[in-house]
């Protein structure tokens, strides 16, 4: 299992780690770029592609960008299956959690992972790879307006990603994770987790910020 939860996804701090994980020549990878959660917020999104063009900076071009509203199963495996990373891009967490179970991306993309896709979490994307994104709720930056009463996410890891995380909301965060029993590493926008097998590393720029015993192994 490769996972790379992100904050804002691979940008120049992370760029030589993430090519570190490619099978392949960047020129050879194919990328499914997952949409969905942009579509949850309100607002223009010129900052939807920023995810996009850092992949393409590094010589990916094969780019495929995909909405989990209105898909099945079997829509999903049909596309997913044909590709080396699946990249799940940021937007309103509860609103992407929404589809990705109506729409079975939760069963699909744990199957495909097993099978060596590899996962990038970018900000809601990294908070659905958690046992639950109730740690959505404690910066106040996203809206429930989508009716998600379930809040259990993927369990792809066991403990909670904080994005965007500066000083400023560091009470914020702190206060929140009282409330949780699961660790918590809040992220700076230069830094990532980095998954693979039972390694968990915190990789990128920036000072390392962990709350309720959160450990690198």
């Amino acid at each position: 299992m490769t996972l790379l939860l992100t904050s804002a996804g691979v940008g120049e701090g992370l760029r030589d780690i993430f090519l570190a994980l490619l099978p392949k020549a960047p020129q050879d990878i194919s990328v499914s770029y997952i949409v969905t959660a942009a579509f949850g917020e309100e607002g223009e999104k010129s900052w939807l592609y920023n995810a996009k063009k850092q992949l393409e900076d590094v010589g990916i071009t094969d780019i495929e960008d995909l909405d989990l509203r209105g898909k099945t199963k079997e829509d999903l495996y049909a596309v997913l299956s044909q590709k080396d990373i699946i990249l799940v891009n940021g937007g309103n967490t509860f609103f992407l959690l929404k589809y990705v179970k109506e729409s079975g991306f939760n069963s699909v993309v744990k199957d495909l992972i097993n099978q060596g896709k590899i996962y990038i979490g970018v900000s809601a994307g990294s908070y659905i790879a958690c046992p639950t994104i109730e740690h959505a709720y404690w910066k106040h930056q996203d809206r429930n307006d989508c009716g998600v009463t379930d809040l259990t996410a993927l369990s792809l890891v066991p403990f909670f990603v904080i994005a965007h995380f500066t000083g400023e909301v560091r009470r914020v965060v702190a206060e929140g994770a009282l409330s949780t029993a699961y660790p918590v590493v809040a992220l700076s926008d230069t830094q990532a987790v980095l998954v693979k097998g039972k390694s968990v590393q915190v990789v990128g720029e920036g000072k390392r910020e962990f709350f309720n015993g959160f450990e690198e192994k």
